[in-house]
């Protein structure tokens, strides 16, 4: 199934077919990607093979935990000097790696994949009150930075 290019009445940051399949222009294309994504979320992440549970013995573990104390001092150092705004790039790593603790990253994937498919569209649908609300926003937070730099 072929894609055409089509001029947009609408300016639009997207002008791609990419950009179709998210806004929903073609929505036989959109729903069939959407759903195939569905499908192998299902068959990846719910019809998973049982696994049989290992369980390590007390002693082993106690002696690695033992080896690996020096390591994870270094490691709450490094963390106190991320927390403290020192290096920007460390600190989004370990915000994204906090953030896949809660949950895998074919869920985390999905989840991304539903919201560019959901997205895009309501903001092309809703895009006067998105950018009002977005100014009130943007205002509201200047005036809070001006009474916090006050009080600093």
């Amino acid at each position: 199934m072929e894609i055409s290019l089509k001029p947009y009445s609408h300016k639009s940051p997207f002008h791609s077919e990419f950009a179709d399949v998210f806004l929903w222009r073609n929505k036989k294309i959109s729903a069939s990607v959407l759903g195939r994504a569905t499908v192998a979320w299902v068959l990846f992440e719910l019809s998973r093979p049982k696994i049989p549970e290992a369980h390590l013995p007390e002693e082993p573990f106690l002696q690695i935990a033992a080896g690996l104390r020096i390591e994870i001092n270094r490691a709450l150092a490094c963390l106190c000097e991320i927390a403290s705004g020192h290096d920007l790039k460390k600190f989004l790593v370990v915000r994204i790696k906090f953030v896949g603790a809660w949950c895998n990253f074919l869920t985390l994937f999905c989840i991304v994949f539903v919201l560019l498919h959901t997205v895009p569209v309501l903001y092309e649908k809703y895009e006067d009150q998105v950018d009002n609300f977005g100014e009130k926003v943007m205002h509201e937070m200047k005036k809070q930075y001006v009474v916090f730099d006050a009080k600093v």
